[in-house]
């Protein structure tokens, strides 16, 4: 394998892990109502003997700032959805309609601001173990190179380093988008 292939899978991995970070932020409530809050809401569906993700079983739409509707596919499975959103304790009480399911979106506190911080910080420092461990992937890649004789001493150490400015660069984005998405959390 070559130095070039290595360095592009190290940051192709590194930009997965950003992508999961991002779309992990996307879940953490920030005081108005988004779909993401609740799509990846695992619902246990007795109907179906299955569970299944709520993006999968209704629409699910914000027709005010301040609320989600949900509008299941099968009516009958209204209230496993209702049951699904109260175990995820997403801090939501759906509003059963039959039909469909309203979710008024409380104002956030400021003790409920520090958890969703918490929350944030927590994903951060998952995706920042996540791109330590593609660089440990990628250094000992290197080694290996250096031991088959594919690098010499001298482009093995441009060959770290190359991975540690990668590593730098990708632990820069994450601290951005974790100071972003706390901002966002904390502004009222």
């Amino acid at each position: 394998m070559e130095s070039k292939e290595v360095i592009s899978g190290i940051e192709l991995a590194m930009e997965s892990a950003i992508e999961h970070m991002n779309k992990e932020f996307s879940s953490v409530r920030t005081g108005k109502a988004s779909p993401s809050l609740v799509e990846n809401v695992m619902v246990d569906v007795k109907a179906y003997g299955t569970k299944m993700r709520l993006r999968d079983l209704a629409i699910i739409s914000t027709p005010e700032p301040r609320q989600i509707v949900i509008q299941p596919h099968d009516p009958s499975t209204a209230e496993d959805i209702d049951r699904g959103i109260r175990e995820a304790q997403l801090g939501f009480n759906p509003v059963n309609e039959g039909k469909l399911l309203r979710l008024p979106i409380p104002e956030l506190n400021e003790e409920r601001r520090q958890e969703m911080v918490k929350r944030v910080r927590g994903i951060s420092e998952d995706t920042k173990v996540r791109v330590r461990g593609c660089r440990k992937e990628g250094m000992d890649a290197g080694k290996k190179m250096k031991n088959d004789n594919v690098l010499t001493e001298d482009s093995l150490r441009d060959f770290e380093a190359e991975v540690q400015e990668i590593t730098d660069r990708f632990g820069k984005l994450v601290e951005e988008a974790a100071e972003s998405k706390e901002k966002e959390v904390m502004t009222v």
